[in-house]
């Protein structure tokens, strides 16, 4: 799970309370509930970095480094 990719559908609210985030396990995709050190919105991409058991995990904001280059490579041809 530490280390797997998600997307809030649901964002966080820091130390307010936890959001929900839809993370791609197991062949297939689970929904958890995420904490975050800061407000994070719905629909933004995040990585796993703890998980709390009870299907509670511990998130930061991600972006994906390859997604990121990917755009710079589309206008040749």
């Amino acid at each position: 799970m530490i280390g797997c990719t998600g997307v809030l559908v649901l964002g966080t609210r820091g130390a307010g309370g936890p959001g929900e985030v839809l993370v791609r396990v197991r062949g297939g995709s689970e929904t958890f509930l995420a904490w975050s050190a800061d407000p994070l919105p719905r629909g933004a991409s995040v990585l796993v970095i703890d998980f709390r058991g009870s299907r509670q995990v511990d998130v930061i904001e991600w972006t994906d480094p390859l997604n990121a280059s990917s755009g710079m490579a589309g206008g040749a041809g």
